[in-house]
């Protein structure tokens, strides 16, 4: 009853979790990831246990018999261990938070992890496994990472970005990250900052007498995109630092993102190399090891085998896949790019390359209805009666000097038309609620929000401000969108005659792709605005793994959080609620 009562002064119903909403949303991350052991040099993999779910960053008990690792089987993000040979698999946390990043304490009476509970931002968590008690320690509204105990167990490093302004690579969407070394004793006291502001810092791991912290060094500006392997690739070093004086070691030199680093006997380093022909397993003495896609290797300590995590699946199993929802009031289904429901909740179509493919209402029965036959094909919008799809034809997300123009075809795929012409990048189209006009974006040449009258093809200017993803209420009396005219990425709405224009959220980061429910009482979206969860340079699931899906309503109240992980979660598309019953 308490539990019940806490729900509904936070704005939920029990109506609404029992007919929830229902809603399509893009991924970018993996489908499936899986664990591996092997030799510590790579060969002889084997999969720690069956690749079927989401299994990732893997790490060694100080005495070699456990491996705890981070797993969304049961939903959300938690953590687990299993014995090194897959056996005695146990839980050890069940939050509906993201919990990620575990170590077990030297005697493996504590676990040491990264949580978002208690506020969303990514923080160091203790928790006692005998009694299941687990408390933050140096907690802070920024993002903590990848915490490391001491070998005497009364220490914890870690990596962070807090006392740090939050940057975008070139004045752009994307964010870059800067982050320091710090260590804190087990109870929260003591906390101290190694290395000096400005710089980035990653993955720390104690030497075996505590003296000296080994961790990967590189700088905020090679984090976009140079950490996807893009333009020019990210480098870093591995390095060490003295706890006490501050004295820094360097281990390797050249090219390459190096990450991972870790103290094996008889003093190697091993660590991972992620770009290149050589990318996969490494040594700093050169020692030959095993090529390929690995992420987040730890070694054992006696150095003898490795646990590391892979990618075993990018896509989802089919048109449409279940995926977990922190608010009962809205049920997720992880789909392709750019879903677009029809009025009748019975079919939805998803971009592809290049063109639209449909599926049933159960993600079944996909088929392409339409390709291009080279131009890409985004952001598909319903008409209001089901016969028609508009969507964006041309060059997107390469700049946007390049032209692309809004179209429509029949709901069958036949019958493609321009509806607009020009030099200019539109995108994003959101039909009327009576079928006349679509409102879109322009980017390029100029910029802002456009409406188009389809009857006579006149274009008219709504905004002139850098806008884009423009969504249309049910009710036809605002239109929501996003901007950047106060300095950031916020959501506002607008009247359709360009007036009353009104800013609803207040937050910094990125807030965007917003979409109204069916009955106009709400608004989603994704949003940056509680960081990152993991330092960006051993995350290559997305240029932003910080897109968490939010609900509020339409004047920017009854927030509600729907999604928590290290995805970036976002294009959110409401399936009408005539065809969920």
């Amino acid at each position: 009853m308490k539990i019940l009562l806490l729900l509904c002064l936070l704005g939920w119903d029990a109506a609404s979790a029992a007919d929830p909403a229902r809603l399509l949303f893009t991924r970018i991350g993996p489908a499936q990831t899986g664990l591996f052991v092997a030799n510590a040099d790579g060969t002889g993999e084997r999969p720690l246990l069956p690749a079927n779910g989401l299994d990732y960053n893997p790490s060694f008990s100080a005495d070699g018999k456990w491996v705890v690792f981070t797993s969304e089987r049961a939903g959300s993000a938690d953590i687990y261990r299993v014995h090194a040979d897959g056996s005695g698999l146990e839980r050890l946390t069940d939050d509906p938070a993201f919990d990620d990043q575990a170590a077990l304490s030297p005697e493996g009476s504590e676990l040491a992890f990264v949580s978002s509970r208690e506020g969303g931002f990514a923080n160091i968590w203790v928790q006692d496994l005998s009694s299941g008690r687990a408390r933050p320690i140096a907690k802070t509204n920024a993002g903590s990472f990848r915490p490391s105990w001491s070998p005497d167990g009364r220490w914890i490093a870690f990596t962070s970005d807090r006392d740090t302004h939050r940057a975008r690579w070139d004045g752009g969407w994307e964010f870059l990250q800067s982050t320091g070394l710090y260590v804190v004793r087990a109870d929260g006291t003591s906390l101290r900052r190694l290395t000096g502001p400005g710089g980035y810092a990653g993955s720390p791991r104690w030497s075996a007498d505590g003296r000296r912290i080994l961790f990967y060094r590189s700088t905020p500006k090679d984090v976009y995109p140079g950490r996807l392997g893009r333009n020019r690739p990210a480098v870093s070093q591995i390095v060490s630092i003295e706890v006490e004086s501050g004295a820094v070691r360097e281990y390797t030199s050249g090219p390459g993102l190096k990450v991972a680093p870790q103290w094996l006997p008889g003093g190697e380093i091993g660590y991972l190399r992620k770009f290149g022909e050589d990318k996969g397993l490494a040594f700093a003495s050169g020692k030959s090891a095993a090529h390929g896609i690995m992420q987040n290797p730890s070694w054992s300590a006696d150095g003898k085998m490795v646990v590391y995590h892979k990618r075993t699946g990018d896509k989802p199993a089919s048109g449409m896949t279940p995926a977990f929802s922190r608010d009962p009031g809205f049920s997720l289904y992880r789909t392709g790019d750019f879903p677009s429901w029809s009025p009748a909740g019975d079919r939805f179509v998803v971009s592809i390359e290049p063109g639209l493919q449909m599926f049933d209402a159960k993600g079944g029965n996909g088929r392409i209805i339409y390709d291009s036959k080279g131009p890409q094909v985004a952001f598909p919008s319903w008409s209001p009666d089901g016969k028609t799809i508009a969507f964006g034809v041309g060059s997107y997300f390469s700049g946007h000097a390049k032209p692309a123009v809004i179209a429509m075809v029949n709901a069958d795929g036949t019958g493609f038309r321009k509806v607009t012409e020009g030099p200019g990048n539109a995108g994003f189209p959101s039909w009327s609620p009576d079928g006349k006009r679509i409102v879109f974006r322009v980017a390029g040449s100029e910029q802002g929000l456009r409406i188009v009258d389809l009857e006579n093809g006149n274009v008219t200017k709504l905004t002139t401000e850098y806008d884009n993803f423009p969504a249309w209420s049910p009710k036809g009396d605002l239109i929501e969108f996003t901007s950047f005219r106060d300095g950031d990425f916020e959501i506002y709405t607008i009247r359709p005659d360009g007036s009353g224009a009104r800013r609803l959220t207040q937050t910094g980061g990125n807030d965007a792709h917003g979409i109204w429910s069916p009955d106009g009482q709400w608004i989603v979206f994704s949003s940056s605005r509680l960081g990152w969860k993991d330092e960006a340079f051993v995350l290559d699931s997305g240029p932003q793994p910080y897109g968490e899906l939010f609900a509020m309503h339409p004047d920017g109240s009854g927030l509600r959080q729907l999604t928590d992980n290290q995805w970036e979660d976002a294009l959110p598309a409401f399936q009408p609620r005539m065809a969920i019953r």
